[in-house]
């Protein structure tokens, strides 16, 4: 009997699901469907609106709508376009002091009749600060007051009740992540760029040039080709990378070798040997400009635990070891 009820209750919540993506994607569409008509021209006003500011972008709103400028605020700041989100209640007890002439205000109320609002709104009129407005009201007081209107459409909420915003704050959403992605790409903002702003955990990591956190200058293994195989070891030895890398007479790479290729020759005289003898004339290699996860991905692949750093005439500028990808969390 208790199977039977869980089992009834799994298939109305999958359902239920199903509905609430259902509208929701509905809700985007509609508004997909609005920035290729009536929605075109002030989206394009707001993004050059932004762009052309020397201040920044003042995000504002109340309850789920505050809670969308709050997401919204922190993506922008992170992609290029300096942003915070001031709560309409704290602005109307000092935080006002927090916006400049020099700043864009975007608004943001469903109905566009949010109380909390009357004060920020008041404010970027007195002291003629753009003021873009992101609601579904179109007659409402933000709406008349917005320098920019971003009209939303209404579109049902998922919520059978129709009154939990989750439709509306899907689509708000959806519109500040636009906005963003818009100026991001106006501004030219890069992979690298982006790593500046998120240096911090995996994301960061991931963003981490070889050049980065390669070893440079005598920490390098290097020998040249003709060297006795003896004095290779002990450079090996020395620098601890587990390998050594073998350079021509015009500074070029030409050869490595590993303890792995000592150990499959300790059988040969070694001390009568120069490193030509053993080495691996074609080793893997990476440039300073790749990602330190394709570098990881290249051991991992490969099987071995560094990397020898070459320039475009490949002559050795760095070595990465296995340790180094562990130490900045890619590995």
């Amino acid at each position: 009997m208790t199977e039977i009820a869980v089992t009834s209750l799994a298939a109305d919540a999958l359902a239920s699901a199903m509905r609430t993506i259902e509208t929701e994607r509905k809700g985007l569409a509609s508004l997909e469907a609005a920035l290729s008509g009536s929605l075109a021209a002030p989206f394009s006003a707001a993004v050059e609106r932004i762009y052309g500011i020397s201040g920044r972008v003042i995000v504002t709103g109340v309850g789920k709508s505050g809670h969308i400028g709050s997401k919204m605020a922190a993506t922008f700041a992170s992609t290029g376009t300096p942003a915070f989100f001031v709560h309409p209640v704290e602005a109307n007890h000092g935080d006002l002091g927090m916006i400049t002439r020099d700043d864009v205000i975007i608004a943001m109320s469903w109905s566009g009749e949010s109380t909390e609002l009357k004060g920020i709104i008041a404010y970027s009129r007195r002291f003629r600060i753009p003021l873009i407005a992101m609601t579904a009201g179109e007659t409402s007081t933000l709406a008349r007051e917005a320098d920019i209107l971003l009209l939303m459409p209404k579109e049902q909420e998922a919520c059978p009740h129709g009154l939990a915003p989750t439709t509306s704050t899907m689509m708000q959403l959806a519109l500040g992540d636009a906005l963003a992605i818009a100026l991001l790409e106006s501004r030219g903002f890069t992979a690298q760029d982006f790593r500046t702003f998120h240096p911090g955990g995996k994301l960061g990591a991931s963003l981490t040039h070889v050049g980065d956190i390669m070893h440079k200058g005598d920490r390098i293994p290097l020998v040249a080709s003709g060297t006795a195989l003896t004095e290779a070891v002990m450079v090996l030895s020395k620098k601890r990378f587990g390998c050594v890398g073998v350079t021509d007479a015009d500074g070029r790479l030409c050869g490595i070798v590993t303890e792995g290729d000592l150990a499959r020759n300790l059988a040969r005289p070694l001390a009568e040997l120069l490193v030509d003898d053993i080495m691996t004339r074609t080793p893997k290699t990476i440039k300073a400009s790749a990602l330190a996860t394709s570098a990881a991905a290249l051991l991992n692949e490969m099987g071995i635990t560094a990397l020898i750093v070459i320039d475009d005439e490949r002559r050795p500028t760095g070595i990465v070891h296995f340790h180094d990808f562990l130490r900045v969390g890619v590995a």
